[in-house]
């Protein structure tokens, strides 16, 4: 995925529109835009600024890693720390579903169906 796409699909993501993000930038939404399509090149204090803003890691940004953040609390177990990275790297929609199933899954849980 091109890191173009990438900024594209998080703005989709956080409901927000190219306006929006430019403001915060501090440019014009047809400036910016120009970003998403790859006609300009992104200055890296940009793409630090929106690293910031998505909560997401510049290597994210930059399509080396599917993880959006780099975790800085080790003091989780490993595959709890695997399940935050993978719930992390989905879209907003996904983590709704996400939080729906396993709310679901306590629910049953607590009701003695689920072991």
């Amino acid at each position: 995925m091109s890191f173009y796409r990438r900024i594209r699909d998080l703005r989709e993501d956080a409901d927000r529109t190219q306006t929006d993000i430019a403001e915060y930038l501090g440019t014009t939404a047809q400036y910016y835009g120009k970003y998403e399509k790859g006609e300009r090149e992104i200055p890296f204090t940009r793409a630090i600024e929106l690293a910031n803003y998505y909560h997401v890691s510049l290597d994210y940004l930059a399509g080396r890693t599917n993880i959006k953040s780099i975790r800085s609390d080790k003091s989780l177990p490993a595959d709890e720390s695997k399940m935050l990275d993978s719930y992390r790297s989905l879209t907003e929609r996904n983590k709704g579903k996400a939080e729906l199933f396993l709310d679901q899954l306590r629910q049953s849980q607590a009701d003695g169906d689920v072991k």
